[in-house]
């Protein structure tokens, strides 16, 4: 069983995946945390010192990494994942996906307490990032659509999800 959790950052992949890691009994990943111990830096200081592109193509060879090396584990995703190479493509032949699907104004809210860790929207005002999480979520919408699971993050619970990964 392999599950990837995708969505806008701070939609609750890293929450959701710890819950359902530990409910069954899997090993759970959070791909920036992984690439943040490689790199032996915080995903911030990446961007700024590699930039996005390097970025990009670190989290494509730790996602295959840790598909390859794991035959059973919950994988949450960074926000951009799906959306660069052919990685929606790679993690639907390899698990279950699951689109945990966030309103933009509780993604704002999030966001706001949250921006000093996420090098994206870290120069970004206060009355500008509602505009950047539409913007954002448009451009990657097409890409989260593709998941096996949509579920409405605000409203979920852990035995709903459960309940939506055994059917």
């Amino acid at each position: 069983m392999k599950i990837f959790l995708i969505g806008f950052m701070g939609s609750g992949k890293t929450h959701w995946g710890r819950l359902l890691a530990e409910k069954l009994n899997l090993s759970f990943f959070d791909l920036d945390s992984v690439i943040a111990k490689t790199e032996e830096k915080t995903i911030s200081q990446i961007f700024v010192e590699k930039g996005e592109e390097f970025f990009r193509y670190k989290e494509k060879e730790v996602l295959e990494e840790i598909v390859n090396d794991h035959d059973k584990f919950i994988l949450s995703c960074g926000g951009g994942t799906p959306c660069f190479f052919n990685n929606i493509e790679f993690i639907k032949d390899s698990g279950t996906v699951i689109w945990l699907n966030t309103s933009i104004d509780v993604l704002k809210e999030r966001l706001l307490k949250e921006r000093a860790t996420r090098p994206l929207i870290k120069a970004i005002g206060e009355a500008e990032l509602k505009h950047y999480i539409i913007r954002k979520l448009g451009e990657r919408k097409m890409y989260y659509e593709q998941a096996d699971f949509i579920v409405n993050e605000e409203t979920a619970t852990l035995q709903s999800i459960l309940d939506m990964l055994a059917h």
